[in-house]
């Protein structure tokens, strides 16, 4: 045991052996829907359901135990939401048209070259470059973000035609179960309770199944069948990136593509490091998170393995905050959580009750975690306190890099807005030198992105 304290310097960091096994388990619990999530998403693209979940499985298990052994931060990795829906919809269906083997081989090919922009330390230069007022703004504003997902997961926020969005339906039996964890996991917070959010998440979880057992509708239940097909699914999707190469490369527009799961990964990461080091009190003088290159070379390296055994693209989760504020500070929570995620594999029907009811077709509401993800997004909007509220220039282009990672649904989208208005707000104050040529080059890049986006 002391080894495992030295190794993880769990005592150094004001840690627990068994915080941090907490933390990863509300962690994985926090994070868990990804499991079925991207499963059913890439079989829209042609894959086979029981392979995805294993890829997603094994994927995410190996990148967050390589995220503890070698950076030992509290973050956890999994294919992402939003890159999936990239891969599914844009780069396969209703879009380019590509076969998911071809899908599949961008995503090795955009992993490959994340891989070698960590090794060369050019990571290190771009982060360097941004200021810190912008650092903090993509902190708060994932904040936001998690906390928006977290609301429209509950469905207490729902889609409208005529504004955009508004409140759920609060008599529907789902949002009311996420409703009550929302309102629980808040007032144990503000009573200073240990380990409020996971006892919040297994409370509302007993008490959806209890109702479910009553016959109220829309409830968590136990669901003993699992995932069929499993090892036959895994056995397609093993290697099937190779045999998308050929078709990948046979256009220019493969190149497009590429950049554009390479940077999204990249800033989504980055942008996650920023605000999970803050938030843990990992961060250094110069506003760097402690292990911060390793933690990019293990990105890279989940995504290429992912891609090889089908899944898209791996990054590094938000979820991961709220390990951190059930007290994680180590690795050995990023471990506990690919543990874990190994074990659903064989302990699905388990896994069931956590993940989300269908309410109508396309429509699923998760109302056992989504109170973690508002509870969170609220703590995380503490950091806009720290902006140089005199700088015109930071407190723009912070406003910008929050308020479009919201309404774009994208935090890659909200860094790309946010740092173009920096460099467009610097240059009409005639701060010229101030700004990083990094900075400069960033801001072309995104204007770039945003232009290839449009042309595909």
């Amino acid at each position: 045991m002391n080894k495992i304290k030295t190794f993880f310097q769990v005592e150094q960091r004001g840690s627990t052996i068994t915080k941090e096994i907490l933390a990863g388990v509300t962690i994985f619990l926090a994070m868990a829907y990804i499991l079925p999530v991207n499963s059913f998403m890439l079989a829209d693209a042609g894959l086979p359901v029981g392979g995805v979940f294993f890829a997603t499985a094994i994927s995410a298990a190996l990148a967050s135990i390589l995220m503890g052994l070698l950076a030992n931060l509290p973050v956890a990795l999994a294919p992402g939401m939003g890159l999936n829906a990239l891969f599914t919809y844009t780069i396969v269906n209703f879009g380019l048209g590509y076969s998911p083997q071809a899908a599949l081989a961008a995503v090795f090919v955009s992993g490959v070259l994340f891989l070698l922009i960590s090794l060369t330390g050019l990571r290190k230069i771009v982060i360097n470059a941004i200021p810190r007022g912008l650092k903090l703004a993509v902190g708060a504003g994932i904040g936001f973000f998690i906390a928006f997902i977290g609301f429209k997961n509950a469905g207490i926020i729902v889609s409208s035609p005529s504004t955009f969005v508004q409140l759920g339906d609060f008599s529907h039996p789902a949002v009311l179960l996420g409703l009550f964890g929302l309102i629980l996991v808040i007032v144990l917070f503000a009573l200073k309770v240990r380990f409020a959010l996971i006892i919040s998440i297994g409370a509302t979880a007993v008490i959806g199944l209890i109702l479910n057992a009553v016959g109220v509708g829309f409830m968590p239940e136990y669901n003993p069948t699992g995932m069929s097909g499993l090892w036959e699914g895994t056995s397609e999707t093993f290697l099937m990136a190779f045999k998308g190469l050929k078709e990948l490369f046979s256009g220019w527009e493969a190149i497009p593509i590429i950049i554009t799961l390479l940077f999204v990964d990249f800033f989504d990461t980055a942008g996650t490091l920023m605000a999970v080091g803050g938030q843990a009190g990992l961060l250094d003088d110069e506003g760097q998170i402690q292990g911060g290159d390793n933690a990019l070379i293990v990105d890279a390296v989940g995504t290429v393995v992912g891609s090889l055994l089908g899944t898209s693209t791996v990054t590094s989760y938000i979820e991961s905050s709220t390990g951190i504020e059930q007290g994680g500070r180590t690795g050995l929570s990023a471990i506990v959580v690919g543990i874990l995620f190994i074990a659903s594999i064989f302990l699905y029907p388990i896994l069931s009750i956590f993940n989300g009811v269908e309410v109508a077709p396309g429509v699923v509401f998760s109302p056992v975690t989504a109170m973690a993800l508002v509870l969170v997004g609220a703590i995380m909007f503490g950091q806009l306190k720290d902006i140089d509220w005199a700088d015109q220039a930071i407190v723009i282009s912070a406003f910008f890099t929050v308020i479009t990672m919201l309404l774009a649904y994208s935090i890659a989208t909200g860094i790309a807005i946010g740092f173009v208005v920096y460099v467009i707000v610097m240059l009409a104050q005639r701060r010229f030198k101030e700004v990083s040529p990094v900075m400069y080059g960033l801001a072309a890049i995104f204007l770039l992105y945003f232009v290839m986006q449009y042309a595909l």
